[in-house]
């Protein structure tokens, strides 16, 4: 029962019983008043009545009319005159309608008024004796009415009691409401801090659990520092800042093999003519500065280009993959362009020949191996070009680009006319077994002949002219159809632009909140670079979502960790790690290291983790010992 019932009810109760003692003692003093006054009246108008009667003639008309005058113009029960011998000589009673107050009121409340008595005298004689007893109807009308109004006034009193108390609880648990909703939040993973009440109990309270989210954020920042700076350790070249080797080639396996990006791009390399050379001219310091900046440069390059990334193969050679690059040719005019201009002319009067430049295109399913031998070939014809050149090679099945229009007529007919679906993929358990949910993911259907095309290789397009919410709101629609028709939990992805849409997370939720029962089995991914992009969104999306069942993760978690702690109040339910830190993770301490710091932060606030990219079972056991919750990739899909 709530407070405020239990203060109504306690309201009722003492009102109750203070009405019950007021009406006691109101009454009985008034019913005392009352008896008394009737008791003067009657034998005063005994009395005179008596001494009116002894001075007239004691005919019986006479003395009739004389009690009758006396009887209407006075509110008597009855007047009675009778003899010495026992003779009622006049006799006048009250025959009406006795009182407006209940039976049950007056029988609880008698008035024990005695009647009035006086002798009537005929000269020395005595004629009679006079009775008259006053009515009482009034009386008990007066206690009747006057019984009422204390009620009326217990009843308004009680009412504007009950109100004022119900108002003041509110306003003295307004902070314990705050209280239960940070502990529910706390409960959902989100680490939220309210302000401090006034009432020193909740105040201490507050403050306590406002210390706690305090102690766990600033754990999460420092521990987060901690394995950003292992992340950089193990994935980072030290000089320029761009990625390993080791993990440049993992991220671009991923790319070869995986679903994020579209199935042609392009790959990149940068060569320093002559590293060893350089060394003698310029000096080791100088040389590591003309490093930072070509990293510098190589960095800038990628900015607002997902998936485009940078790595150092060796001392001199660089690469940069290019996802949203079709043609190698305007790959490499890129890159060079970006060197030439931010990098290159603070060294060309000491270094006057400097770097080489050379681009290839890939396609998915292409071997990493056959993908850099075809690369140094292309750094080769560079190199034959002179200094500071650049060569793109566009061998390969390069897929024909269609024009915009094109692209938009096809998307916007793919969405209404049925060419979409979802293709399901296992997320097994630590012990590959039992699947945890399926993954759905999109394909699009572009003609008969073709095969499906996967996200990558049109949702760039439909980012680009914002067809991304209907599409992601199609694949709601899918996920809920497949739901209704199978057992089993579904995740499905949602594009970083749609996130920021309002109007789609409106749509979104209205869809979801006519399905309560499935919303239990729903899960929703964004890329980590679409969280952070648009952070605000994504949090008011994750509530939403909540809030109705779902279940809430971000995929390809791990390449802006150190931006991890804004995670704390968002309640997450799970993570996908970057396939880049799963591939070869047997051979590769440091990535195990790295991972195993992030699986323990990420049980710390409940938050499963799960790997992506997983290419054999055998990977299992060591992913379930560093802490992985569960796994998908490849190798787990036969």
């Amino acid at each position: 029962m709530t407070l405020t019932k239990q203060l109504w009810i306690a309201v009722a109760l003492v009102m109750a019983l203070a009405f019950g003692c007021s009406i006691v003692v109101s009454v009985l003093s008034a019913r005392d008043y009352l008896q008394n006054a009737l008791q003067v009246k009657n034998i005063d108008n005994a009395t005179s009545l008596a001494l009116s009667l002894s001075q007239l003639d004691k005919d019986p008309v006479t003395m009739e009319l004389q009690v009758a005058a006396q009887f209407d113009a006075g509110h008597y029960r009855f007047i009675r005159v009778v003899s010495p011998t026992g003779e009622v000589l006049v006799e006048k009673k009250f025959t009406g309608e006795q009182t407006l107050a209940p039976r049950w009121f007056i029988q609880l409340i008698p008035l024990r008024a005695e009647p009035g008595r006086a002798q009537v005298t005929d000269g020395w004689k005595q004629y009679g004796t006079l009775t008259l007893a006053s009515h009482d109807i009034y009386a008990y009308q007066s206690l009747w009415n006057g019984t009422l109004k204390l009620l009326a006034w217990f009843v308004f009193f009680s009412v504007v009691a009950g109100l004022v108390g119900t108002w003041l609880i509110r306003w003295i648990l307004r902070p314990l409401g705050d209280v239960v909703g940070q502990a529910d939040a706390i409960a959902q993973r989100q680490f939220l801090t309210i302000a401090q009440p006034r009432t020193p109990e909740l105040r201490k309270v507050v403050q306590a659990m406002n210390d706690m989210v305090a102690r766990l954020k600033t754990m999460l920042a420092e521990e987060s520092s901690r394995l950003e700076a292992l992340r950089k350790k193990v994935t980072t070249d030290e000089v320029t800042g761009l990625a390993s080797r080791e993990y440049f080639l993992s991220h671009l396996q991923e790319i070869l093999h995986g679903e994020e990006f579209a199935r042609v791009g392009s790959l990149v390399l940068v060569q320093l003519s002559d590293l060893t050379q350089l060394n003698k001219q310029l000096g080791h310091t100088r040389v590591n500065t003309l490093l930072q900046g070509l990293g510098q440069a190589l960095r800038n390059s990628g900015e607002g280009r997902p998936g485009q990334s940078a790595g150092r193969l060796k001392g001199a050679e660089f690469a940069v993959v290019c996802p949203t690059f079709v043609s190698a040719t305007e790959a490499a005019m890129d890159i060079h362009r970006n060197l030439t201009d931010a990098w290159l002319p603070a060294w060309l009067h000491e270094a006057p020949e400097l770097f080489h430049v050379a681009a290839v295109r890939y396609q998915r399913g292409q071997t990493l191996s056959d993908l850099l031998l075809h690369a140094d070939e292309a750094l080769t014809r560079a190199q034959s070009q002179g200094p500071n050149n650049w060569y793109a090679s566009e061998e390969g099945d390069a897929h024909p680009v269609l024009p915009t229009d094109q692209w938009r007529t096809l998307l916007t007919e793919a969405v209404s006319g049925g060419r979409l679906s979802l293709v399901f993929y296992p997320v097994v358990g630590g012990d590959g077994k039992a699947p945890i949910h399926e993954e759905g993911l999109i394909r699009l259907q572009a003609d008969d002949a073709s095969p499906p095309l996967r996200a990558g290789d049109f949702m760039p397009m439909a980012a680009h002219l914002n067809l991304t919410a209907p599409i992601d709101l199609k694949v709601v629609q899918l996920a809920i159809e497949h739901l209704r028709q199978s057992q089993g939990d579904i995740a499905v992805n949602l594009s970083a632009d749609t996130i920021a849409d309002f109007s789609f997370r409106r749509q979104l939720t209205e869809l979801l909140a006519a399905y309560p029962d499935i919303c239990k089995r729903l899960l929703f991914e964004v890329p980590e670079y679409g969280v952070f992009r648009h952070f605000d969104a994504f949090r008011e999306l994750a509530r939403a979502l909540k809030r109705l069942g779902c279940r809430v993760g971000i995929e390809y978690f791990g390449q802006r960790f150190a931006q991890g702690e804004r995670l704390a109040d968002l309640g997450l339910d799970y993570i996908k790690i970057h396939p880049s830190y799963v591939h070869g993770i047997a051979d590769n301490p440091g990535n195990q290291e790295f991972l195993r710091g992030l699986c323990t932060l990420a049980h710390t606030l409940g938050i499963s983790v799960i790997a992506v990219g997983v290419e054999a079972r055998t990977d299992l056991r060591l992913l379930a010992d560093i802490g992985f919750d569960g796994a998908t990739g490849p190798g787990l899909r036969q």
